[in-house]
């Protein structure tokens, strides 16, 4: 394997993989990090449950879920199917992506003023042509051999890529990684603990507008909802002070063509079996 300009060989590159996940992991649930987020089961079960809750909309498919620390690291990764051949497959890398957006662009309170809380939802119509976040969706490339645990392989005896298998459970190669991402519709939150933003939690598998409603319904069960009086985009500028970070359908047509108008800024597109005003209004509070 070739690491700069150092060739090293594949025995000795594996071990090297062997010792890196490990490391990361300690480094990652020192001070907080993946220790003080919720384990593989516990994602798994929350995520599964929230599946079945009704009202979600969408398509009615299984989901991936996943949970990064508070310096992007996958703390876990899982999917509410039997195995990882029933949910999207490309579903596990974005709800990754996700979590990396809700913890990367989500603040807690600090000298500056108040924290801000922005889901991947709030992002959609601020990255489309003409808005202020135009880009921000490629500024933070996901790391596709971190995704998919591929190797660099330059000989016979190199290591293969990881075994699919392993995807969503507690040795998916995405733990104790950096996968970076930026996402910029529904699915995607920052998690909080008595007002501090301690990490990120994504969903992908379905519709991105059922997308967010299960990620909702998974960080409540979870218990990391706890805002401590943490403002969002729906609190500030749709009147929902009980749902702060909450997805906001205001996009009106657009009378000179293109993309539609957002009233707050922080729209999004509404999807298949869009989730009904009533149904929002009925997600749990933040806490």
């Amino acid at each position: 394997m070739v690491y700069g300009k150092f060739v090293v060989s594949g025995c000795f590159g594996a071990m090297l993989g062997l010792l890196a996940g490990p490391a990361l992991a300690q480094q990652s649930s020192s001070g907080g990090g993946c220790g003080a987020l919720p384990k593989w089961q516990a994602l798994k079960t929350a995520l599964t449950t929230a599946v079945s809750e009704s009202g979600n909309g969408g398509l009615g498919n299984n989901m991936w879920g996943a949970i990064v620390d508070n310096s992007g690291i996958v703390c876990a990764v899982a999917f509410s199917g039997a195995d990882y051949t029933q949910q999207w497959l490309g579903s596990r890398a974005i709800a990754a992506q996700k979590a990396n957006t809700g913890n990367a662009f989500s603040l807690g309170p600090n000298t500056r003023g108040a924290g801000l809380a922005l889901s991947s939802a709030n992002l959609f119509s601020a990255v489309q042509p003409g808005g202020s976040l135009y880009g921000l969706q490629a500024s933070n490339p996901v790391d596709t051999a971190v995704t998919y645990g591929n190797q660099l392989s330059v000989g016979p005896i190199d290591p293969p890529p990881a075994n699919a298998n392993t995807f969503g459970t507690t040795q998916d190669p995405l733990v104790g990684q950096r996968v970076g991402g930026i996402n910029v519709f529904g699915g995607g939150l920052a998690l909080y603990q008595g007002g501090k933003r301690v990490g990120g939690l994504g969903v992908s598998g379905d519709t991105s507008c059922t997308d967010h409603m299960i990620a909702w319904w998974t960080r409540h069960l979870l218990g990391f909802d706890v805002f401590s009086g943490i403002q969002g985009p729906a609190s500030l500028f749709a009147g929902d002070a009980s749902h702060p970070d909450n997805i906001i359908f205001d996009i009106k047509a657009n009378p000179y063509g293109g993309t539609g108008i957002s009233a707050s800024g922080f729209g999004h597109a509404t999807c298949l079996n869009n989730p009904t005003p009533e149904v929002l209004a009925a997600l749990p509070a933040v806490r």
